[in-house]
């Protein structure tokens, strides 16, 4: 099982930046695919932004295309999500899991909040 905790969320104003860190802990997080995901109020849980194992691929959700950057650093066991030009609509808890996600490995997310 691979645990995950994600941090650096919070409140900015539309326009803004934020970088969420996921840090993976437990059966050789850094062999996995990652992905980061978010759920609006009132929404399903919705894919945001993937990486590759290796950090050699990644893809987006078209909503955030060019403004949000995943990467991720093996030797930190560490996942990251650059947000930039943040958007009302970005408002969302944010969470990381492997990709495809696994249910016993969803943390307890960031509140990521953007004012207009």
């Amino acid at each position: 099982q691979v645990q995950l905790v994600e941090s650096g969320g919070g409140l900015v104003q539309t326009g803004g930046s934020l970088r969420l860190s996921c840090v993976a802990s437990g059966r050789t997080p850094s062999m996995y695919a990652m992905a980061w995901f978010r759920q609006a109020p009132g929404k399903e849980r919705e894919f945001v932004a993937s990486i590759s194992w290796r950090g050699g691929s990644t893809s987006y959700a078209d909503s955030v295309k060019g403004r949000f950057t995943i990467s991720r650093d093996n030797g930190k066991s560490t996942v990251y999500l650059q947000m930039i030009s943040l958007k009302p609509e970005d408002t969302a808890v944010y969470y990381c899991n492997l990709n495809p996600p696994r249910p016993d490995s969803w943390g307890q997310g960031t509140q990521v909040t953007v004012s207009s």
